[in-house]
């Protein structure tokens, strides 16, 4: 998630470094190495641009040098997002790095190659491809947030349309879905202007329920999410049950599949679940290329089954450099690297290579839940590929610990894990809980570390005095960032109330 950025004033700029009664190099030229030029002994320029330039090597040094402070991306398993991919891809998305995608007319086959990942996914999918009048439609995106928005985008508009042709008001549109949502969806219904309904979690469930996401629908309802691998426990909820609800009350409602973590892994480990568009009431779908999909950030995709649940005036056929393209996107200009990248995956691994990649991420998840389990911790994720390839899990309360999961990620994150503690969805009653993410870097030999340092953890919590653990908690929240640059992230909104984080104390778990 992007933080919005803070501008210091000139008062709270102080000197970087005193003056030293020494002779210092002069003028631009270093002779010696780049910590023996000027620019070692001065601070990177923060908040102004410098008058004068410095030299390429010094000036790839010290940011290289600034961002060892970064976390290690192998060790985060907060995040589902692709910090692996060959050689080979990694070669073709730099030589992508000047296209600018849209620009169909100077660059057709890397505009040819979004359609084809569009065509592959939308099969994954079961876009009934046997009927010859099915027309389905896809596009890149920068992620499945705008993803989300765009089917968002669709949903409301197709609404308003009917709402209109029949003669009734059409400015009260809402949208049924989980507490348990990512932010985007927030973000989707705020900037959009439509209500947000939820299907609240409770203590021991943590998905929607179909009935009662149901009962929520009225006329004004545009659509309900269904999660294909929620963020929090990376439970799949069930798409087919709310269909057929809606079905069985001939209730015209479509449904939108959020698979932005399932959409890779569900066809691949379960291929006999239905959420997709078998189902007749499922319109659109959107899946993350970046996490899954196995691509460096940022790629995402979206998939109508036809164009009528795509509004014709949403669409903009437009003259781009000499080409006529019809154009569905919150973004214009964009690379074509992570759509390469996309499509390079896709013919280079086949249904097989990724079939073999989620098989073995599902068996390593469930090796680490059952060491987890066997130090004590609850599991709330489930196994054997009924689920995203996540650990989620919390400490037993029954052992009365004198800490929390934050404690034990704070443990974690000494060691160089980053391994989140969040609290969950509101009406769970504040359950805490912690999340580990398999990606296709997570091995067996990583897993086993992670177990050795979760076990070190706990007896090093264990054996400090509770009052210690207070005081620890205190100094790592007072210091959050690793590098003390906290005072540049905006802190002018931390008091909003709107979003179910303001309202209810719920933590919105990283994508």
């Amino acid at each position: 998630m992007v933080h919005l950025g803070r501008v210091m004033t000139d008062k709270e700029l102080a000197p970087s470094m005193e003056k030293l009664n020494i002779e210092a190099p002069t003028g631009d030229d270093f002779h010696t190495s780049v910590y023996g030029s000027r620019f070692a002994a001065e601070d990177l320029p923060k908040h102004e641009m410098p008058e004068k330039e410095m030299p390429r090597e010094v000036a790839y040094r010290m940011i290289k040098d600034d961002l060892t402070l970064d976390g290690t991306p192998t060790l985060n398993l907060a995040s589902f997002v692709t910090t692996y991919m060959e050689e080979e891809a990694e070669k073709l998305m730099v030589e992508a790095f000047s296209k600018n995608f849209i620009d169909y007319e100077e660059y057709p086959v890397s505009a040819d190659i979004q359609n084809r990942c569009v065509s592959m996914i939308a099969r994954l999918f079961h876009v009934p491809t046997d009927d010859e009048n099915t027309n389905a439609m896809g596009t890149s995106t920068i992620g499945s947030s705008e993803a989300i928005m765009l089917a968002t985008l669709a949903m409301k508009k197709r609404w308003q349309n009917a709402r209109k042709a029949a003669g009734k008001p059409f400015d009260k549109p809402n949208i049924v879905m989980n507490s348990a949502v990512q932010v985007c969806w927030e973000k989707a219904a705020r900037y959009f202007d439509v209500e947000e309904k939820y299907v609240y979690c409770t203590k021991d469930r943590y998905v929607i329920d179909p009935e009662e996401a149901v009962n929520l629908v009225d006329e004004n309802t545009i659509g309900i999410c269904s999660i294909l691998g929620t963020t929090y426990t990376g439970e799949y909820e069930d798409t087919k049950a709310i269909n057929d609800l809606l079905v069985k009350k001939n209730i015209d409602c479509p449904i939108h599949v959020d698979a932005a973590s399932g959409g890779f892994v569900a066809p691949f480990v379960n291929p006999e679940l239905v959420w997709d568009f078998r189902l007749e009431k499922v319109v659109s779908i959107n899946v993350s290329g970046h996490k899954y999909g196995l691509v460096y950030p940022g790629v995402g995709w979206v998939v109508w089954r036809d164009p009528e649940f795509l509004p014709k005036e949403l669409i903009f056929n437009i003259n781009y450099l000499g080409a006529d393209q019809a154009s569905f996107t919150l973004n214009f200009s964009r690379g074509a690297s992570q759509i390469i990248g996309q499509y390079y995956q896709m013919i280079r691994l086949g249904k097989h290579g990724y079939r073999a990649i989620m098989h073995n991420l599902t068996l390593i998840a469930d090796y680490l839940a059952a060491n987890l389990k066997a130090l004590g911790a609850i599991i709330m994720s489930k196994s054997g590929g009924e689920g995203l390839p996540l650990v989620a899990f919390r400490l037993n309360p029954e052992k009365n610990h004198q800490f929390d999961e934050f404690d034990v990620a704070h443990q974690l994150r000494e060691r160089g894990w980053v391994v989140p503690a969040y609290t969950m969805a509101p009406h769970s009653e504040k359950l805490k809980l912690m999340r580990v993410v398999v990606r296709e870097d997570f091995s067996r030999s990583r897993a086993d570390a992670l177990i050795a340092d979760f076990k070190l953890a706990l007896s090093t919590l264990e054996a400090m005095h509770p009052q210690r653990i207070k005081e620890h908690t205190q100094h790592m929240k007072k210091h959050a960032t690793r590098t003390g640059r906290h005072k540049n992230i905006n802190t002018h909104y931390n008091d909003e109330e709107h979003s179910l984080q303001g309202k209810h104390d719920k933590t919105h778990a990283v994508c």
